[in-house]
């Protein structure tokens, strides 16, 4: 999530995004230039995809296709960060409901900004959702960070816990990089664990030290009876290390970019893919594995994120 479209060769080179404030945002929301690109997530027991994250891309007229890192850094605390997410989870249901209809019974994950957590209209707004795009609640994940809870603990938990209570899973995301400590975090009323992408990343590069760390990860989780998934997974030797220390399901660009929603369909229905064919690498690719390639996706082409 750090690169944008490479400009037409016929274009004289764009400068640099600066990164805009909420009022471009809201306007690039208004005039619909907003999407949203869903990542699969992988279930290690039957290499199966049981889910995808939803990921917010902007579809600039002159630019091309932008990642968030690119237009949302200084405003995770705005208040247009809520307008953001609301979209996103609208639109995340109701690709949902369409998958369900054509046979597929995936799981949807969308971020919230620290900034909805404070928001005490949250619950009954998901609520709403939910019930206008006909999708069971346990359908939803709705992942957060440490770091964005902690900016008022009181008010986050009772939201979340709200949540809970209608059937919505909650995901703590990118865990081990925050700043909280062990006994507020078992405060949170979540039912997913999300490893960070550095820690399965050390897998690869010191399996032993990084293997115990993933292991205590894990462990830790599914005593606290959380299922727990790997974030940033390149290559089949750490799924399959990821698979052996009981981790529960994994996504990363060896599995698949984040792809729109129209490439999906064709192969999340599958109810199971060989592993020599669901995770070869195409040809020419470093990483990102055969999912994304079988979907000739412009993200792998482009060295889109």
């Amino acid at each position: 999530m750090r690169r944008g479209r490479l400009p037409h060769p016929g274009l004289s080179p764009l400068p640099p995004l600066r990164s805009p404030g909420a009022r471009q945002l809201r306007a690039a929301l208004a005039d619909e230039e907003l999407e949203v690109h869903y990542q699969p997530k992988v279930e290690l027991d039957s290499e199966r995809v049981v889910g995808v994250e939803a990921l917010v891309r902007w579809r600039h007229p002159r630019r091309g296709l932008i990642m968030p890192a690119a237009f949302l850094p200084g405003l995770e605390h705005h208040e247009v960060m809520v307008e953001l997410s609301e979209f996103v989870l609208d639109s995340a249901l109701a690709q949902a409901a369409s998958w369900r209809r054509d046979g597929a019974a995936l799981t949807v994950a969308v971020n919230l900004a620290s900034a909805s957590l404070v928001d005490e209209s949250l619950p009954g707004a998901v609520r709403a959702a939910l019930t206008r795009w006909g999708v069971p609640p346990e359908v939803l994940i709705l992942e957060i960070t440490e770091t964005a809870v902690l900016q008022d603990p009181d008010c986050a938990v009772a939201v979340l816990r709200e949540l809970a209570d209608a059937g919505v899973g909650v995901s703590l995301d990118d865990f081990g990089t925050g700043e909280s400590s062990l006994s507020r975090l078992l405060q949170f009323p979540i039912a997913e664990l999300k490893i960070d992408q550095a820690f399965v990343r050390h897998l690869a590069l010191d399996p032993g030290h990084g293997g115990k760390v993933v292991k205590a990860v894990v462990g830790l989780a599914h005593d606290l009876g959380h299922r727990v998934v790997a974030e940033g997974v390149e290559d089949r030797a750490t799924l399959d290390r990821l698979a052996d220390l009981h981790c529960d399901q994994a996504q990363g660009y060896y599995i698949s970019r984040p792809v729109p929603a129209a490439d999906m369909p064709e192969w999340a229905r599958r109810p199971r893919v060989a592993a020599d064919r669901l995770f070869a690498r195409p040809l020419g690719s470093r990483r990102g594995g055969a999912l994304g390639g079988a979907f000739r996706n412009p993200a792998v082409q482009y060295g889109w994120c």
